[in-house]
């Protein structure tokens, strides 16, 4: 026991062995009981009662699921934490092309409907031939996307050789996934080029949900994004062809989604690592380039007619 004695007066000395129980300070160990109680009613438990069958509705315990708050309108909102809510917007994109991916996202970031700012980085470089996007929470997106730029880093020390694109998309998903329920909110795509099996591209939210494809768009804009990239994307398309396409989706977001705008930030992944091939105001292309080829278009088919 912890108890000893001094002078004929006894000592509770057991802290030194464990303090947290003495104090009662360890909520892990009284997490470990809890999983540990539920466990064994489940084991003693059919089919027919399982406790963990419930809608979201009906339970009161902290998860991720969307929920309305008292201003109206659908945020992401931790039930654990009340005061942890999110009105977020963006526009970001990533596909497969012949001999890379290309990455493009715009630049502003929006506090409900104030727009917090107009410059914000959202391709995040993690290694010279891998990149991640941002879409939802800055600050964890930009936290946990660097946290993996140091686990990558370090694969790279350990083993000799650069991190695959699969396996860092798998290590950003595992490290999300244990925070479920805790209020993060993060919609992100990981792109890089593979030694052996070329460019890859994968989409891993705050979830936990990782998927593969040739073609993402995340972001409150991403339906204008798509309506672009749905129209003219090909797999097998060229380099310039593959630029004039992402720029052109950004922009078309940007110009009909409020909560995206600012600059159009386009880069474009190689076998020789990423680098970046655009950057430019949406205005400049909707008052410049695009009004050109619009104005040039219109006059085209008054000859027609």
């Amino acid at each position: 026991s912890g108890l000893r004695s001094a002078g004929g007066l006894s000592m509770d000395l057991s802290f030194f062995t464990d303090p947290h129980a003495h104090f009662e300070t360890n909520s892990r160990k009284e997490l470990a009981k809890k999983d540990a109680k539920l466990l064994m009613q489940l084991a003693q438990s059919s089919v027919t009662n399982f406790p963990v069958l419930k809608t979201p509705g009906i339970t009161s315990k902290a998860s991720a699921f969307p929920s309305l708050t008292s201003k109206g309108g659908q945020r992401y909102v931790s039930e654990a934490n009340e005061n942890i809510k999110f009105s977020h917007g963006t526009t970001t994109l990533a596909f497969v092309f012949q001999g890379g991916v290309l990455v493009a996202a715009d630049s502003r970031a929006s506090m409900g409907s104030y727009i917090g700012s107009g410059t914000v980085k959202k391709i995040i470089p993690i290694h010279k031939h891998l990149i991640g996007t941002m879409a939802g929470g800055a600050a964890d997106c930009s936290f946990w996307e660097r946290n993996l730029a140091l686990q990558c880093h370090l694969h790279e020390l350990r083993e000799g050789s650069r991190i695959s694109v699969a396996a860092a998309s798998k290590l950003l998903g595992n490290t999300v996934f244990q925070y479920r329920g805790y209020g993060l909110s993060m919609g992100t795509m990981i792109a890089g080029y593979d030694e052996s099996k070329g460019p890859q591209l994968f989409y891993v939210d705050s979830d936990g949900t990782r998927l593969k494809g040739n073609l993402f768009s995340v972001g409150s804009g991403a339906t204008y994004a798509y309506g672009i990239l749905d129209s003219a994307y090909d797999p097998g398309m060229d380099e310039k062809t593959a630029i004039e396409l992402g720029k052109r989706a950004i922009y078309h977001a940007t110009h009909r989604d409020a909560y995206s705008g600012g600059t159009i930030n386009v880069f474009v992944i190689r076998d020789t690592g990423y680098i970046q091939l655009y950057k430019g105001d949406m205005n400049e292309l909707h008052y410049g380039q695009y009004a050109e080829e619009k104005a040039a278009e219109e006059a085209k088919d008054m000859k027609v007619a």
